[in-house]
């Protein structure tokens, strides 16, 4: 396949391993308060928990205001999900331990988060073939500068687009339409990689913009989506017509 003029990349689950297999993180901090969650077992409080984030998150006006304040939003989800326990009869420890339950799963996802093989390489490979290329990401300014710089991704990128910092984030069409102005190129000429289904496959292919979804489980896609991107794959790498070379 043909390299395009532009790519506009995502980043968390895309460029970076972040947010994914939440049940397997949620199991294994739940299981380091086995003690001060007691009678309470991990595996139970986990499903609890899972199940109150799978449907706040699923909400996407909730979604557009919580996804800057994540931290926030994991209190509040954990403390609805002893709600929810609480309401069957379960017994429920104190608001404190509520509290160091959510901040310590948002510290385990930062001290578990990495960047992806080949991602420089693959970066600075397109980068050397003349591809113009864009970080476009949602979240807080704060958040995902922190993530750029500790995985060394800015000084990689033409153009650096974060949601805290624009006032809007995808898949608002403004998000792709201003990448696209900065880089100088046309949707036709454009693709979008990503790993979230409506985010950089539905709403960029609506203007044009040739999507590519990045399936970093390998689960294919959803049974009964009716979201179909223009290509899938599995690796970074495979973005490459050819071998990219070592990390950077």
């Amino acid at each position: 396949m043909m390299l395009p003029r532009a790519i506009l990349f995502d980043l968390d689950d895309t460029l970076i391993s972040a947010y994914g297999r939440p049940e397997v993180a949620w199991l294994t901090v739940t299981a380091e308060f086995a003690e001060v969650l007691a009678p309470l077992a991990a595996a139970e409080i986990a499903a609890a928990v899972g199940a109150y984030a799978r449907d706040f998150w699923a909400d996407a006006e909730r979604h557009r205001i919580w996804r800057q304040r994540i931290g926030e939003a994991r209190r509040v989800i954990v403390a609805g999900a002893f709600d929810g326990l609480a309401a069957l009869g379960r017994p429920v420890p104190p608001a404190d331990v509520v509290h160091r339950l959510a901040d310590r799963f948002t510290a385990y996802r930062d001290e578990q988060m990495h960047l992806f093989p080949d991602a420089h390489a693959l970066v600075d490979a397109l980068k050397a073939r003349g591809v113009r290329l864009a970080l476009v990401t949602n979240g807080s300014a704060e958040g995902q500068r922190a993530k750029i710089a500790r995985f060394d991704l800015g000084h990689r990128f033409d153009h650096i687009q974060i949601e805290g910092e624009h006032g809007f984030g995808k898949p608002d069409e403004r998000a792709y339409r201003h990448a696209l102005q900065v880089l100088g190129t046309t949707p036709d000429e454009t693709w979008m990689v990503g790993d979230n289904l409506e985010w950089e496959v539905a709403a960029p292919q609506r203007l044009g913009i040739h999507a590519i979804w990045h399936d970093v489980a390998g689960e294919g896609l959803p049974p009964g989506s009716v979201i179909r991107p223009d290509r899938i794959i599995r690796a970074l790498a495979e973005l490459m017509p050819g071998p990219i070379g070592g990390e950077a």
